[in-house]
């Protein structure tokens, strides 16, 4: 299997054999049931779908619950697919705990959504400097993007430029961390260093390892 689903549920430290402490990740990843198998031949690409984390069957649409339905569970929170995939040996119905994916040790990617700050300006946004002093009159234009186009030539702000806006809130993926430890009695596995979004919120966990 190739990865599972999992909720973030903060940071911490661990110790490594030589006494250096490292920063993980701890993520709540509890048994996921395959949902669905896609095949090259029946849906034009290879994939397989997993559900996890309860949720009551009245707060998902009646689809939705159809759709778990046919694989034999109910009540899930969360369906991803990851593609590129066939579970060799397993069905639909069939239930995948941590440790039937991850081991101590493997290179993971994680995907989520980041923590969304909202309208932001460009020293935020951007890493803009800013003016810096108060010289010459610029009493107001500390946190000020600056010039932003030309005059009469090209007479537009060109697509792309580093402006206010948006920022977060928006599909991360951190690649090339590693499992520090697995915890299966409280499905709970450590993952080194940070990755995107806030506390609670669901990510993918992808298993490198698994492709080689």
């Amino acid at each position: 299997m190739r990865g599972l689903i999992g909720k973030k549920i903060g940071m911490t430290s661990v110790f490594d054999e030589i006494g250096r402490s490292i920063p993980v990740t701890v993520v709540e990843v509890p048994a996921a049931v395959i949902t669905q198998i896609k095949t090259e031949e029946k849906d034009g690409y290879n994939a397989v779908q997993v559900s996890s984390f309860e949720k009551k069957e009245k707060n998902i649409s009646k689809a939705v619950n159809g759709h778990l339905a046919k694989a034999g569970t109910s009540g899930k929170a969360i369906v991803k697919e990851f593609r590129d995939y066939i579970p060799e040996g397993l069905a639909e119905g069939d239930e995948l705990t941590i440790e039937d994916v991850f081991s101590v040790g493997d290179l993971v990617d994680v995907a989520g959504t980041s923590k969304g700050r909202g309208f932001s300006g460009v020293i935020k946004r951007h890493n803009f400097s800013g003016v810096g002093d108060e010289t010459h009159g610029q009493h107001n234009r500390l946190r000020a993007p600056g010039s932003i186009g030309g005059a009469s030539d090209p007479a537009r702000v060109f697509k792309g430029m580093r402006m206010a806006g948006q920022y977060g809130n928006e599909r991360v993926k951190v690649k090339n961390l590693s499992i520090a430890k697995i915890l299966p009695e409280s499905s709970l596995v450590l993952v080194t260093g940070s990755i995107p979004g806030p506390k609670g919120s669901y990510v993918e966990i992808l298993n490198k390892s698994a492709e080689a």
